[in-house]
């Protein structure tokens, strides 16, 4: 008898490494993404929750980066437009005391609701208390960006609006514990006329059906209490298009080549619909493995490509949904550890169980009906500020 082939093994210690090199140094070849850093943060801070590796932080480290974090935040004042929110970068945040140029850059500085997503997220994974955070500020900011048929852009000025801000829109409310003056109701409907004829979710109106808006789609109705509305027959005919974008590893769209991504795309969406154990756990994990770096770590999208710190998080991801020894169980609709998630609702039971509002910070004009529903500057080292 011939002996068994032994699984590829996870380089567990290898990708925590890999990560923990994208808080310190940004490789040249990732210069395009300079303003999107607090998301290159959150695949290798919450990678690194998912590797049970957060202890690999040294203290003043995670110090930093949560300095580095709030750093980011956007306060708008009593005449500028409803606009809170985190950034992406701090382009916009110049190391000047000249009260002149500080007065132009507020023009330019607000809330981007992909950057809050991820920065609230890295702040929930490290632990903090969300005490520097104006809750009512930042849903202000996600209500502002809302549009009349129920989707949201991005920011206040010069953005797209489709279905993956709706999904962070869905997930600042819920992590937040506050929904104030979104319309859930024209988010639900604009969700529901992107359902295609085939049973997936497009971005926006009349488009092709795809799996990262699908999950989009399907995490903003259970994070914000609406996933029952669809009813079963829709929701067996969504889990049917997803299992059917398994080749090996998973495709977005059919006729299209598998990607790592997908493996937290599609999975998590059919862990929503409790559809997950329709998949066939052997051949997601062989793909994935095929594009694991063996020498430095991280995952890449294809075999013998590039890793990077998106496709080495939602590889990991998409390894713990089956299981995968070593790594910790992820919360698939807001995308981080089970761990993280209990720490968020521990914050949120202390909100609802504390009746000063001014605690809460939820402000003292407008509406609070809603409430329990489910700037600085950094001088940190970790990712300087111009």
């Amino acid at each position: 008898m011939e002996d068994a082939i032994e699984p590829e093994p996870v380089l567990l210690s290898k990708h925590a490494k890999n990560l923990l090199r994208f808080l310190h140094l940004l490789p040249a070849r990732m210069a395009s993404h300079d303003n999107t850093r607090s998301t290159i943060v959150f695949f290798a801070v919450c990678g690194l929750d998912v590797l049970n590796s957060l202890h690999l932080i040294p203290p003043k480290l995670r110090e930093d980066i949560i300095n580095w974090t709030y750093g980011g935040l956007v306060a708008p004042r009593e005449n500028e437009k409803r606009c809170g929110g985190f950034m992406g970068c701090r382009a916009m945040v110049p190391k000047t005391d000249d009260s002149e140029i500080l007065e132009c850059i507020r023009k330019y500085q607000w809330g981007h609701l992909a950057m809050t997503y991820t920065s609230v997220a890295v702040l929930a994974t490290l632990g903090d208390d969300f005490s520097r955070l104006d809750r009512k500020s930042i849903v202000d900011g996600v209500a502002a960006v809302q549009k009349p048929e129920g989707s949201f852009s991005a920011s206040i000025n010069g953005s797209e609006d489709d279905m993956r801000f709706v999904y962070c829109a869905a997930t600042i409310c819920h992590m937040l514990d506050y929904w104030g003056d979104v319309n859930k109701e024209t988010m639900f409907q604009f969700i529901m006329q992107s359902l295609r004829y085939d049973y997936g979710f497009s971005q926006e109106f009349e488009g092709e059906a795809h799996g990262g808006t699908t999950f989009c789609a399907l995490a903003a109705l259970q994070l914000s209490g609406q996933l029952h509305r669809l009813d079963d027959n829709t929701k067996e005919r969504i889990k049917r298009w997803l299992v059917f974008r398994q080749m090996d590893g998973f495709q977005g769209r059919p006729n299209k080549p598998v990607d790592t991504c997908y493996s937290f795309w599609i999975g998590a969406a059919l862990c929503i619909l409790d559809g997950f154990e329709l998949t066939d756990y052997p051949k997601n994990r062989e793909y994935i493995l095929s594009t694991q770096d063996k020498l430095v770590g991280g995952f890449a999208k294809w075999p013998q490509a590039t890793p990077d710190p998106f496709h080495t998080y939602l590889g990991l991801c998409g390894l713990s949904f089956t299981g995968e020894p070593g790594l910790s169980a992820v919360q698939p609709s807001l995308n981080m550890s089970m761990a993280a998630y209990a720490h968020l609702q521990h914050l949120h039971e202390l909100w609802r169980n504390n009746s000063d509002l001014a605690h809460l910070k939820l402000g003292s004009k407008g509406s609070t009906a809603n409430a329990t529903q489910t700037t600085t500057t950094s001088s940190s080292p970790l990712i300087s500020a111009q």
